[in-house]
C-alpha cells in the first residue's frame, strides 16, 4: 500500500493512480477545507488521519461527532487513522462509531502502545493495519527518560508482532523538504 500525503499536492507532483490519498487533519484548517479536498480527490481512496492528543504544530482539532457525517457522505474514505493509541480503551470509541466499511488504523506512538499491541489489533477485526510514527515514538522514549535503545527494542517488537500476526505495519519512508511552504497553515503566523 502506497499512501501519499495531501501536502505533496502543493508541489505539483504527480500521484500514482493506485496510491491512497492521505488527508492529515492536523494540516486542514477547517471542515470546509476538508470538504474541498475531498471533492477534489473524489476518485481516490482516502486515508483520513485524525490527530488526537497532538502537542506539536500544526494542532488543528476536530471532534469525531463533526467528522462522522463527512465520513458517511464520502464513500471513498476507506481508512481512518487515529493518533496516540496507547491501549484498547483509546480505540474503543472509534470501533463503535466509525462505519464498518472504513478500516480503522491505530497510530502507535509510545512504548505503552507497543506493549498493548495485541489487544489493540484484536479489536480491529479482519483488516488489521497499524501505523508507526517513528518520530513520536522516539520523542516519547526521550520524554520518559528511557534509554534510546528502547526505540529499537520497540521497533523490533512491533515489526515481529506484525509479521507473526498478519498485521500490516505502515511507516514513514522519507519526507518532503522544501525551502518554502506552498500552503498557508493556521499554525504559521
Amino acid at each position: 500500500m502506497l499512501i501519499i500525503s495531501q501536502n505533496l499536492t502543493n508541489y505539483e507532483v504527480d500521484i500514482p493512480k493506485d496510491a491512497v490519498f492521505r488527508i492529515n487533519l492536523a494540516w486542514v484548517n477547517d471542515l470546509n477545507e476538508l470538504q474541498t479536498i475531498l471533492k477534489k480527490h473524489k476518485t481516490r481512496k482516502i486515508f483520513l488521519d485524525l490527530p488526537t492528543n497532538r502537542t506539536k504544530p500544526p494542532n488543528n482539532k476536530y471532534s469525531i461527532d463533526e467528522l462522522i457525517p463527512i465520513i458517511k457522505s464520502n464513500q471513498n474514505i476507506k481508512y481512518f487513522a487515529i493518533s496516540n493509541i496507547n491501549s484498547l480503551k483509546d480505540l474503543e470509541i472509534y470501533v463503535d462509531i466509525i462505519p464498518k466499511d472504513v478500516i480503522l488504523v491505530p497510530k502507535i506512538e509510545s512504548v505503552e502502545g507497543v506493549a498493548n499491541i495485541k489487544p489493540i489489533t484484536d479489536a480491529l477485526g479482519t483488516n488489521k493495519i497499524i501505523m508507526l510514527d517513528h518520530d513520536d515514538l522516539h520523542s516519547s522514549i526521550i520524554k520518559a527518560n528511557q534509554p534510546i535503545s528502547k526505540f529499537l527494542e520497540c521497533f523490533n517488537t512491533l515489526t515481529e508482532y506484525c509479521k507473526s500476526n498478519n498485521v500490516i505495519l505502515l511507516r514513514t519512508i522519507g519526507v518532503v523538504f522544501s525551502d518554502q511552504e506552498k500552503k498557508v497553515s493556521d499554525y504559521i503566523g
